[in-house]
């Protein structure tokens, strides 16, 4: 196959993903200004190879094998991968230290840490364990999962006080997540480890699920004090992040 035909059954399959009741040879031409001919012989090749299905009305729609493509690109897409130097970059932009995390039944485990030389250190640990409802990461999860499943998360929850901050009470959670649901990001506020403060915000992934979160912890005067720049660009690195996983935004 030529690159100009690949180009065209790339363009083909573009097109079908916005028509699911499918379209005709002719009209896919004619959409695309293909002449006749082609068209067919593209539509037919796609067929026989199980890329497009055909209904009795001789419409075209996307086929299965596709959906086992995509599946294959999803078991393949890393998200630790995508993510590393993405959030190497925030690092060095905020000259803080970088987490990120997914959730797992009632915590969150660390799956990247960024440390910055002028950061304090902290107990957490790459493959380490965290509550949901006192660090940044997991108030992300609880935030920005669906509603359903964050109400069943904190159903769940044995409150245990790290600082004198530690929220305490499922009310005083969920007044939280409502007020982080609104400005789109999670905080902190020394809550697991006196003098830490933290900013989180959700990853995203291809079906509009949250696959992760990613956070920015330093020092708490420092952090209050650059707040504005350090949350534009933890927006901006976890918006990037789920493009490159595939999420469209929706």
């Amino acid at each position: 196959m030529g690159v100009k035909s690949a180009e065209r059954v790339l363009e083909i399959f573009e097109l079908l993903k916005d028509y699911p009741s499918g379209l005709t040879a002719k009209e896919i031409g004619n959409c695309l200004d293909y002449a006749g001919s082609s068209t067919f012989g593209l539509v037919k090749t796609l067929l026989d190879k199980g890329y497009l299905l055909e209904d009795s009305n001789k419409r075209y729609t996307l086929g299965a094998k596709l959906i086992q493509l995509g599946e294959y690109a999803s078991a393949y897409l890393d998200i630790n991968k995508v993510a590393e130097p993405i959030l190497n970059r925030l690092m060095q932009s905020v000259s803080e230290t970088v987490f990120m995390a997914v959730l797992s039944d009632q915590e969150i485990i660390y799956t990247e840490i960024i440390d910055c030389f002028r950061s304090i250190s902290t107990n957490a640990r790459l493959g380490g364990k965290k509550p949901l409802y006192c660090t940044g990461l997991g108030k992300a999860f609880l935030s920005f999962l669906p509603e359903q499943e964050s109400e069943a998360l904190i159903e769940g929850m044995e409150f245990v006080a790290y600082t004198p901050n530690t929220i305490s009470n499922p009310g005083e959670l969920k007044a939280k997540i409502s007020e982080f649901r609104k400005q789109g990001y999670a905080i902190d506020n020394e809550e697991i480890e006196v003098g830490l403060y933290c900013f989180a915000a959700p990853v995203y992934g291809p079906q509009g699920r949250m696959e992760a979160a990613i956070s920015v912890s330093g020092p708490t005067a420092r952090m209050k004090m650059n707040q504005e720049n350090i949350i534009r660009e933890l927006l901006e690195t976890s918006k990037e992040i789920s493009e490159k996983m595939g999420y469209d935004g929706k």
